[in-house]
Parts: C-alpha cells; structure tokens; sequence
C-alpha cells in the first residue's frame, strides 16, 4: 500500500512533456509511480480538474534570519515552492563572530529592508561558522527544502570585521577566505553568493563588504569553491561587472555562474538586447553563465523615511551618513537636491531611473486627495520640478508620504520576451527581504496565472517545466524538479483556473509584531515536501518539530 495516492489530476511532470491525466503514487517520501494506480494509498486525495506538477524552486530568497523563527517560509509555502534558496547576493547570518552580530542585522535592514526588531527578537544564535548554521537549520526541522549558498559579504566580516566594509583584503585574508569557502562546501554549501552592485550599502551607508572585495578576489573565492568540482556563484551585479567578467569567473571555477539581475530597463533599452545576445553566446559556447529575470514589474513601495530606490545615488551618502531626525534638514537643501538632478541626468546607478511618471502617491496624511497621482502630474500641478515636488510633498507630511515606483520592467511586451528566453532563469522572488516595501514571494503563482492563463506567453507545461526541472538542473540539485519515480515527492497541487498571487497586504505577524508585506496565493489547493503535506486545502498545516518534512539540502550533482 502506497503512502498517498493523488488521483484524477493533470500531470504536468515538469520535463516539458505534454500535460496528461494520470495518478501519482507515493512512498516513503519518494514518488512511487505516475500513470494508472490501481493500488489504495492510506491517504487518498481527489485532484479531479486541477494540475499535479513537481514543486516550485525558488532559487532567490532571502529567509536566511527568518528560518530561524519561521521553519514555514511564509508566504512562499502558500505558492507551491517546496524548496528555497538562501544566502544570495552574499547576504547572510553565517559566518558570524558573536561581536559582529549587531553590524550584520543592520547590514541586513538597510540594504534588505529587513526589520531590525523582528531579527533582534526572533534570532536565535545557536551558530557561529557557516557549517554549524546549516546544523542548525536541520536541527530547526523546516518545512521547506533548503539549500544554502555562503555569503561573501558575511564571510569578509567574519574573517576582517570592520574593516571589511572600508578595504581591500590583504592576501593572508584572501587564504583565509578560501579556507573557509572549501569548509562551507565540504559541509553543504551549494554555491558563493556575492554582490558588486552599487544600491547595496549596508550599515551607516557603507557598501557592503563584497563591493570591497577586488576582481583577484573574487576569482580566488569562486577557484576555491569549485575545488571539489561542485557548487555554483551567484552574484548581483554593478555597472564595473561586465558578461566577460562573469564568463572569467567561470574558467577559474570550472563551475556555472548565476547573474542577477536581468530587468528590462526602459531608460536602456540597449541593456536588453546586448545583454541577451552575450547570453546566447554563452549558451552556443557552452559557457554556463546564465541570468535571473523576473516574471513580475519592479515596484517598491516606500517612503522618504525608508527610501530604499534612491540610496544608490552617489548623492544619497549626504542622507546615509545622518542620523535619521536630520533627514528633513538634507531634503530640504538645494544643493541636495540639484546634485540628485545631476546623478539623474548623468544616469548614475541607483534603482531609480528618473522615471517619475511611474511613481504615484499612495497615501498622503496631509493631501488624501492625491492618491494615484504621479509626481510628474503634481509638479505640473504645483509649478515645481519633480525633484522639488517630490520633497516637498515628503516633508510637508513629515517623510509619510507613502509612494509607488515602477522602477523597472514595466515593458509588458519585453518582460514577455525575458521570461520565456531558454537560456534566462526565471527567479528574483526576494522572498523573506523588502518585507516593507514589496512582496513578490508569489512569482510563481503569478507567471502561472498572468503569463500563462491571461496573457498565453507560455504554455502550462513550459510555464511548470521553467519553475521547476530547470533551476534544479541549473543549480544542480538532484532528484527534484520532475515528477518521475523514484524523485523526491515534492509535488504542488492547483487549479489552472484560478491559480494567481493576492495582491500584498500588511501583516503584523514577524516577532515583537512588526508589519510586512504579505501575498497570498489563490487556487494553490495542496503541497508536499519529500512525501508530507504541508498545505491541505490552502492552509498550511502546522506540525510538531519531529513531523515537518523539509531537508536541508547538502549533496549536489557536478
């Protein structure tokens, strides 16, 4: 007798192969057959006019803190993903000395948008190194699958402290690094994550400590992972990290390198189409160096007490380097503001393109009346410039003005074009990070009911196969991604019908309290990991430590 029998649903086993009726047996926390199952399960579940596909990967999280409090992953376990991805753009809690725990958590609420209540009050420090970190996890006995890559900007503080975020590493540095990065594979790591790009600054608007790290450095790192001819290096890039670049670190590591982050950019429309031709020279080359894109428009909310899109600016040190109760008196000089006009018009990097017919007001304590105009509308109203507009509406309600900013991939047409390029990754979810200015956790619920059963872009079994087989092959993670016997039983169950991602809502529901942008799926009816529901009916199903059936995932295929 199987463990669980799912009958009458619409297979779609992520290989790309055409959606088919048939039953999917379970057993001992594997799939045990996929076709007609005449055998009883002990459980049996009806999946009578809904689609049983593999579960989702998302392989760009950011629930490094939030596993330690949350083993369900919320809100990517209400989307179907049955296994995360942690530590990208070099962001982390481990390694981790005891002394360097207060500039970490900082480093991860600026540059994060995590809350620094909510991580001093959930944290639990039971690690220090990278490999007792992923005992930990296991010993947390999380819901979800993880696999863990190890931050670069943590390790540089682990190995340098302060002076990570103010230098370059001196060699006997770098072989310290090294050393460590070999341990973390040698214990499960599934890759180095890091990060060159210029909006990630972390505490007192310092850059964070991988932007410090010299191109000699980073070839030493990736050399030193690939040793054991396993793991991947996944980096967000700047503007100084070129394609020759990423294609560089690959030779010295003999191991695929994941870029991030590949929007399409209305103020470029050059970025587009040179970086996709590299792209597929790579791919005819046989170069595994492949980029993230994403299936949803980049748009922050946010105010100009937490003014994330902006903090790239060159200019925006001004605001960085003050206390926040001075933030008002920065604002309001004029020579702030017209070094913010010159680092827009001379395209300096910041998340923010200068495009502020795409940032509304959501709400105004002082002027309700404005909601949904965009500032390019009110400094026409005003007889000001929009940089003059922005601010003084922003000061005039004391910095909470609450906006909304299309920053980037808002081109419906090319963003299409993007995600279903073979040869991009469909990803960036940033789930567990920017819990106050976005949540797109439900990336994959929304490719599934926008791009497939709205706008017909993908295919249903294309759509499945890009959320699931192929970032288990790219990431090399083994018998998962496909539902064929004798994989793993992950497996998510839903209705093709009305499958969608909630628009976000605020939720108090992070420790001490602290508010966050929540999604919430529909049309997700069931989820298991490694053979056990986690979600039944679209709840998920809260269980005893010992019976939560996620792994933390530590042997990888080469």
């Amino acid at each position: 007798m199987y463990d669980l029998v799912i009958r009458g649903g619409t297979v779609v086993d992520g290989t790309g192969a055409p959606a088919r009726k048939a039953d999917v047996a379970i057993g001992g926390g594997r799939i045990a057959a996929v076709g007609e199952v005449a055998d009883r399960g002990r459980e049996e579940l009806d999946a009578a006019g809904q689609v049983v596909a593999p579960g989702f990967i998302d392989v760009h999280t950011h629930y490094d803190a939030q596993y330690t409090w949350d083993p369900y992953a919320t809100c990517s376990i209400w989307h179907g993903v049955t296994t995360t991805v942690i530590g990208n753009c070099g962001f982390a809690i481990a390694p981790c000395r005891p002394e360097h725990r207060e500039t970490t958590l900082r480093t991860l609420t600026r540059v994060e948008g995590m809350s620094l209540k909510a991580m001093q009050a959930g944290i639990n420090w039971g690690f220090e190194t990278f490999p007792q970190y992923l005992d930990y996890l296991a010993d947390t006995r999380p819901a979800l699958n993880i696999a863990a890559l190890l931050g670069h900007s943590s390790l540089r503080t682990y190995v340098m402290g302060p002076d990570a975020q103010q230098r370059e590493a001196t060699p006997a540095e770098v072989a310290e690094m090294a050393r460590l990065t070999r341990e973390a594979m040698q214990a499960g790591a599934i890759g180095l994550g890091s990060s060159t790009a210029e909006a990630h600054n972390g505490d007192g608007g310092l850059p964070v400590p991988s932007r410090l790290a010299s191109f000699d450095e980073l070839r030493t790192l990736v050399a030193a992972m690939g040793e054991g001819e396993r793991g991947l290096f996944e980096i967000t890039v700047g503007q100084a990290t070129g394609m020759e670049d990423l294609a560089e670190l690959h030779r010295a590591s003999g191991r695929p390198v994941i870029w991030a982050a590949f929007f399409v950019r209305e103020d470029k429309p050059e970025y587009m189409r040179d970086r996709l031709a590299a792209t597929e020279r790579f791919a005819r080359d046989g170069v595994p160096v492949i980029p993230q894109v994403s299936c949803r428009p980049l748009t922050m909310d946010f105010t100009l007490a937490n003014p994330y899109p902006f903090e790239g600016f060159p200019c925006w040190k001004a605001v960085a380097r003050r206390p926040a109760e001075e933030w008002p008196q920065v604002y309001a000089d004029a020579a702030f503001r017209d070094a913010l006009r010159d680092d827009i018009a001379h395209q300096r990097f910041s998340v923010f393109r200068g495009r502020w017919d795409l940032v509304q007001v959501l709400q105004s304590p002082s002027r309700p009346d404005l909601q949904g105009q965009t500032v390019t509308q009110l400094a026409a109203a005003t007889g000001q410039d929009e940089v003059d507009a922005f601010f003084s509406l922003g000061l005039a309600d004391g910095l909470r003005t609450e906006f909304v900013a299309g920053l980037m991939n808002t081109d419906a047409e090319k963003v299409g074009e993007l995600i279903s390029h073979p040869d991009t990754l469909i990803a960036l979810s940033d789930a567990g990070a920017h819990l106050s200015l976005l949540c797109d956790a439900g990336y994959s619920t929304h490719l599934l009911g926008h791009w497939v059963r709205e706008q017909h872009r993908l295919s249903l079994e294309d759509a499945v196969h890009r959320l699931t087989a192929v970032p288990a092959q790219v990431y090399r993670i083994p018998q998962r991604g496909v539902l064929q016997e004798g994989y793993w039983a992950d497996v998510v169950v839903f209705d093709p019908d009305r499958v969608a991602a909630e628009p976000p809502e605020w939720a108090h529901d992070l420790p001490g309290g602290e508010p966050r942008f929540v999604s919430r799926a529909r049309g997700v009816s069931h989820s298991l990991v490694n053979g056990v529901p986690v979600v039944a009916h679209g709840e998920v199903l809260e269980r005893p430590a010992a019976e939560r059936p996620g792994q933390v995932l530590r042997e990888f295929l080469t």
